[in-house]
């Protein structure tokens, strides 16, 4: 039997929010609506955006070490260690020795890999133009200004 109350149902004695209330398939439905829009753009670089993700955060950190960028990327250290080698290989990332600690590894962008960076910031910055236009500037930034509050909140209790 189900029976609905508000946003909850009733199925078989469990009680749980209906499949539209559920919190992460919202966001995981507006994420995929988000990447649609930026995946051909990368694939035409010849990225994934994982790769991407990971050339994004070392631009704003070069000489950033493999472990925080894993936690700044949100990727697991196993995707990310795959990631990092094919961009050594194309020549867009160099790893080196930390100069205050030899044993830690740090990776900065080559200058392949800013040029790429600059390509893909341009083409990106064209893509969210048109969000802005479709969605409106004014509820773009109230969106990222609750997903940053709702991410505080989340981590609050980590």
């Amino acid at each position: 039997m189900t029976r609905l109350t508000g946003n909850l149902a009733e199925k078989d004695g469990a009680i749980m929010r209906d499949f539209q209330h559920s919190l992460p398939m919202a966001l995981l439905k507006a994420r995929e609506a988000a990447m649609s829009r930026f995946r051909p753009m990368l694939r035409e670089h010849g990225l994934t955006e994982q790769q991407w993700r990971t050339v994004r955060t070392i631009s704003a950190d070069e000489g950033i070490d493999a472990s925080e960028l894993a936690r700044r990327s949100f990727l697991l250290s196993p995707s990310l260690t795959r990631i990092l080698q094919f961009l050594e290989r194309k020549n867009i990332v160099r790893r080196s020795s930390d100069p205050n600690d030899q044993r830690r590894s740090v990776f900065v962008l080559t200058t392949k890999g800013r040029k790429l960076f600059s390509e893909i910031a341009f083409d990106s910055e064209i893509l969210y133009r048109e969000i802005e236009q479709d969605f409106g500037l004014d509820k773009l930034e109230q969106l990222y200004g609750l997903l940053a509050e709702f991410f505080k909140l989340a981590r609050a209790d980590e």
